[in-house]
C-alpha cells in the first residue's frame, strides 16, 4: 500500500519535507503541493519531477489521491487545515505549533476526540533523535537513578528578521519544552524566565533563559540564543542521582586544522536533525497506513508545548514564577 502525501506550504520546511518524500519514504509518494504563492509551489513541483499542484488546500484535502496531509504553512493556518483534515478522516503531520492560539489547540483536541481516531501528529522531530531517545531510555531503566536536573542549550547562528524576543520562546524554545517532557515522562508545574540584554548583533531581540519545574521536582533550565553567530548548536545533559547522560557532538568526525581540534557545526537545524526528520516522516507514514498512533508528538503534546510557552511568556512579562496547569490528559491520548 502506497499513501499519497499532500503538502500545504512550499517554504523552507515544506520544501525539505517534499525532498525527503521525493528521495524515498517506504509506503509513501509525494502526490500534491499547495502554496498560496503559486510560483513557489511550481518551483518545488519542478524540483520533485512534476508533482501535481493544487490551487487550494481544500481541493487537496478533498482529493481521493491524497491519503494524508503535511501542514507546513504559516502558523495561523494550522488549526483550520488540521480541522479540515480531521473532518475528512485524513492523517496529519503538522509543523509546530499545533495552532496559533490555545483556544484553537483545544478545538483540534475536541474535534479529534469527537471523531474517535487520533489523526494529528505535531512535528517536534527531536523525539526521533537517537540522543534524546537514549536519555528517555535511561530514565525508563532507572540505571542512573532518579532525574534531578536537565540542562538545555538552543543556539542559532542568526535568527530570521521576524523573530521577536517573545518568539525566541514561542518559536524556538518550544522544542525543548516538548523534548524535555518526552525524556522525563512528566509535565511542568511552574516556569520562570529571565531575559538578558540583547546582543549587539541583534539589538531588537533578546536571548531567553527559562527555568521550569516538573511536578516531581526536576528542574529544567533552557538557554535560547538565536544570534550566536558561530553556527547551530543544541546541547542537553540530564543529571541524575548516580550519574548523567548528555548529547554527544553530532558530527561523526573531528577536524584538526590551523592549530585547532574540534567539530564542524551545522549551519541550521535541518542538517543537525536530518536523520530525525526522516525517522519522523517514516513513522508518520507507517502510522497513517496502520491506523495506529505514531511515536511522535500527539495533538495533546502539541497543546501542552503551546500552553508551556504561554506560561513562559507570562513569566517573562511579569517577572514572576507562573504555575502551569494543562489539566488531566484525556484517556484518548494515553
Amino acid at each position: 500500500m502506497t499513501i499519497g502525501i499532500g503538502i500545504v506550504g512550499a517554504g523552507i520546511m515544506g520544501a525539505d519535507h517534499a525532498r525527503i518524500l521525493h528521495q524515498g519514504i517506504a509506503g509513501a509518494v509525494l502526490a500534491g503541493i499547495h502554496d498560496a504563492d503559486r510560483p513557489r509551489a511550481a518551483r518545488l513541483a519542478a524540483d520533485t519531477r512534476g508533482t501535481r499542484i493544487f490551487e487550494t488546500a481544500a481541493e487537496m484535502i478533498g482529493d481521493p489521491a491524497i491519503g494524508a496531509v503535511l501542514i507546513a504553512s504559516p502558523d495561523e493556518t494550522h488549526a483550520p487545515l488540521a480541522l479540515a483534515c480531521i473532518a475528512a478522516g485524513k492523517p496529519v503531520l503538522c509543523e509546530k505549533p499545533l495552532a496559533a492560539t490555545l483556544e484553537a489547540c483545544r478545538d483540534i483536541l475536541a474535534s479529534e476526540i469527537a471523531g474517535g481516531r487520533r489523526l494529528v501528529q505535531v512535528g517536534y522531530m527531536r523525539r526521533f533523535d537517537p540522543g534524546y531517545r537514549a536519555m528517555r531510555q535511561s530514565v525508563a531503566e532507572g540505571r542512573l537513578g532518579a532525574p534531578l536536573m536537565m540542562h538545555c542549550v538552543h543556539r542559532n547562528a542568526v535568527a530570521p528578521h521576524y523573530i521577536t524576543s517573545d518568539l525566541v520562546i514561542a518559536n524556538a524554545m518550544v522544542h525543548e519544552f516538548d523534548v524535555a517532557r518526552f525524556v522525563l515522562g512528566e509535565d511542568f508545574a511552574a516556569a520562570s524566565v529571565s531575559s538578558p540584554r540583547a546582543s549587539g548583533n541583534a539589538p531588537a531581540r533578546q536571548p531567553q533563559f527559562a527555568v521550569l519545574e516538573t511536578s516531581s521536582g526536576v528542574v529544567v533550565d533552557i538557554e535560547a540564543f538565536l544570534d550566536c553567530q558561530y553556527g547551530y548548536d543544541v546541547r542537553a545533559e540530564l543529571v541524575c542521582e548516580n550519574g548523567s547522560i548528555a548529547l554527544a557532538p553530532n558530527p561523526p568526525v573531528a577536524i584538526r586544522q590551523d592549530g585547532r581540534d574540534g567539530f564542524a557545526l551545522a549551519p541550521d537545524w535541518r542538517g543537525r536533525f536530518v536523520d530525525a526528520y526522516r525517522e519522523q516522516m517514516q513513522a508518520w507514514v507507517a502510522s497513517a497506513a496502520s491506523g495506529r498512533p505514531a511515536a511522535g508528538s500527539s495533538a495533546w503534546d502539541g497543546y501542552v508545548a503551546s500552553a508551556t510557552a504561554a506560561a513562559c511568556l507570562e513569566a517573562r512579562r511579569t517577572g514572576a514564577k507562573v504555575r502551569i496547569d494543562v489539566g488531566a490528559r484525556p484517556d484518548f491520548y494515553a
